[in-house]
């Protein structure tokens, strides 16, 4: 009997094919896989050490804060100079997350979307820095604070000062402040002669290039412009915002969002400014009116200005509030350098011809002191709201982002008080307080800047700043009028102590 034949195939040539494509398909998931965990790990990593950052920064702080505010340190008046940031990460007390580290190169291609906080900030992605590539900060340190006399004086002015009792002076916070949008490189300074050395010593990551020296106060429309003007023939796409030396801000990141807006507005070829949301009928700040909005996606809260209004009285103040539609003007400025200009030809010819003329010899040193010698007495004294701002405004060519972050510009010790703090019914002490002894006393601000000890009894709302070469003793209601009694004294002969 033949045996059955044998009904087995031979294996097709597709099967090993397949065999082939299913290990393909498992090695690749693995890949995959390990790609994502390595992601994650890196992720990690870095997350860790933003972390390990922070805290290293917050116990420097606090080590700092022991320091300064301890017997054998300096009492807050007398700012010693630490160290700058050095483009360490920055910590903002008004976040719940730390700012990541900080670049000094923007990415070739920065993109920007919508906060997922549905806050209308901008957030750049996929990179971790917060710069914004060709953004440039103009920092006008100028002013003597006459209100602030006999703390702040002519030759350390109140923006060298550290008045919050915190080791770093205004314009050291106004640095720190700034320097997450741009880097050192893209920060400039515009300044007194009196003042370099000071700023210099304060902020030693400082370029010597970007410090520019005005011989002399001509107010804000020539500092601003004279930087405009050194900008624009540096880089002709600069955007420029001009932010005050010695002013205080609380809420860093609303701050820093309202300053992307601004940024992007101002890229629309906008004379762009910032407007503070009014706590109360101030009388002594301008007022800005909210005009149409502007309807543009990248700054959903940009509106036109309708037109500035000078300082009011208080009942003109409370109806400007009582409408809604008025912020406070802090005098921050974000516009194309050259459009900052080509307004400044259109309303003052003479002062922008002859910013130009300096800027055009300012990198050859010899050159610049002959043309500033030349040009700069003749330059008009006018600040850059009246010169720019106002009749550009008219004419559609001004846009405010308001904004929702504390301002104050520290403009008396009245306001300074406010920013100190102290127990309930108890004065404000600037310094070291074991040298201040009070017996029913409330309010007021007491600086005990002699050493010796300040005894109060039974006066309220006082203002005492005891300095060892002189005395000043008024009431906070009217610290407001400390630049009359600066008056009397250089009419006096004390032109010394001022």
């Amino acid at each position: 009997m033949a045996p059955p034949t044998s009904t087995v195939q031979p294996p097709s040539a597709s099967q090993p094919q397949e065999a082939m494509m299913a290990m393909l398909s498992q090695i690749a998931q693995m890949v995959h896989q390990s790609h994502r965990e390595i992601m994650d790990l890196k992720q990690e990593t870095a997350e860790l050490k933003i972390a390990n950052a922070s805290l290293e920064r917050q116990v420097r702080d606090g080590l700092a804060y022991n320091i300064y505010n301890s017997r054998s340190g300096t009492p807050g008046f007398m700012t010693p100079a630490p160290p700058s940031p050095q483009l360490r990460p920055k910590l903002s007390p008004f976040l719940n997350h730390s700012i990541p580290t900080i670049t000094t190169s923007a990415p070739e291609h920065t993109h920007y979307r919508p906060s997922p906080l549905s806050d209308h900030s901008l957030t750049a992605f996929p990179f971790v820095s917060r710069d914004i590539p060709g953004f440039y900060v103009v920092i006008p340190a100028g002013g003597a604070g006459t209100r602030l006399w006999p703390l702040s004086r002519e030759g350390h002015p109140k923006f060298l000062l550290d008045l919050t009792l915190k080791g770093r002076s205004l314009i050291q916070a106004t640095w720190d402040r700034l320097l997450p949008l741009t880097s050192s490189s893209r920060t400039t300074i515009v300044a007194g002669p009196s003042h370099v050395k000071s700023i210099m010593d304060q902020l030693p990551d400082l370029l010597g290039e970007n410090l520019f020296c005005e011989p002399g106060p001509k107010d804000s429309m020539a500092a601003i412009g004279l930087a405009a003007a050194i900008l624009a023939s540096r880089d002709p796409e600069a955007v420029i915002g001009s932010f005050a030396a010695d002013h205080m801000i609380s809420g860093d990141d609303a701050f820093l969002s309202a300053v992307a807006e601004a940024v992007e507005v101002a890229r629309k070829n906008y004379l762009v400014t910032i407007g503070i949301a009014p706590s109360h009928p101030s009388t002594g700040f301008g007022y800005i009116r909210l005009g149409e909005k502007i309807n543009m996606k990248e700054a959903p809260n940009a509106r036109l200005v309708s037109n500035f209004k000078e300082k009011p009285d208080a009942r003109t103040a409370a109806s400007y509030i009582a409408t809604g539609n008025y912020r406070w003007n802090a005098g921050m400025f974000v516009t194309k350098a050259v459009v900052l200009l080509d307004l400044l030809h259109d309303y003052k010819p003479e002062m922008a011809e002859g910013l130009r003329k300096i800027a055009a010899a300012w990198d050859n040193e010899q050159e610049r002191e002959k043309v500033l010698s030349e040009v700069w007495p003749e330059l008009e004294k006018i600040p850059i709201d009246n010169a720019v701002a106002e009749p550009a405004a008219a004419e559609g060519r001004v846009a405010v982002v308001p904004a929702t972050f504390g301002w104050d510009d520290v403009g008396d010790f009245s306001s300074l008080a406010d920013l100190l703090p102290a127990e309930a019914n108890q004065p404000r002490i600037l310094g070291d307080p074991h040298l201040v002894l009070t017996e029913q006393v409330a309010g007021g601000i007491v600086v005990p800047g002699s050493g010796r000890l300040i005894t109060c009894l039974g006066v309220d709302d006082l203002v005492i700043v005891d300095m060892p070469d002189t005395l000043l003793v008024t009431t906070r209601a009217r610290s407001q009028e400390v630049k009359r009694i600066v008056k009397k004294a250089r009419e006096a002969g004390f032109k010394n102590l001022l």
